[in-house]
């Protein structure tokens, strides 16, 4: 990694389920109190905040499109999870999300890069290239591959198809690899 180069003028993109929170296997986070940080998770957005000029959260939540959540749970969920980050001394410039189901037309859901496009329209100093997707799925790989960014994968229990650029155990191990 040493190798990237990575200065105050990257972006990084962090999925959420797996990789910030504790992931509900066949299930949603549907509720602030279902929502449990994996370890060492503040901690490591505390570092990425000393090095990263922006840290985006994007997350596919269909069950939103399911109808087991609405867009209000979700973004009081995202109000309490970045508060506790800042707290704990790091930031989220800003959360995305894809609330289609997962063969909807016109999705935005991952592997799609409309949440990073977005991004981009909103934060014009964002340079893919000079960009990490974090992520502990295909599709959060895929995402990040298809605009050029550089990808980590979080280990995870579900299968792996598409390899990322430098695989971690957790969000802190990849903090202590870059901070």
């Amino acid at each position: 990694m040493k190798a990237w180069n990575i200065d105050a003028s990257w972006t990084l993109f962090l999925d959420r389920d797996g990789v910030i929170n504790q992931r509900k296997m066949g299930g949603y986070i549907t509720s602030k109190s279902e929502f449990s940080f994996e370890e060492g998770v503040l901690d490591a957005i505390a570092v990425f905040d000393k090095v990263f000029q922006y840290i985006f959260v994007v997350t596919n939540q269909q069950g939103i499109g399911k109808g087991i959540m609405t867009e209000a749970d979700l973004l009081d969920i995202h109000r309490v999870m970045v508060e506790k980050i800042e707290e704990n001394g790091g930031r989220i410039t800003q959360c995305y999300f894809a609330p289609e189901l997962k063969n909807a037309e016109n999705s935005t859901r991952k592997p799609s890069s409309a949440m990073a496009l977005k991004a981009k329209s909103e934060f014009q100093a964002i340079n893919f290239e000079k960009s990490i997707m974090v992520g502990d799925t295909d599709s959060d790989i895929l995402f990040g591959k298809s605009l050029q960014m550089k990808t980590v994968r979080i280990q995870t229990v579900e299968p792996i198809n598409v390899e990322a650029d430098v695989t971690v155990n957790s969000l802190i191990d990849l903090a202590h690899l870059i901070g």
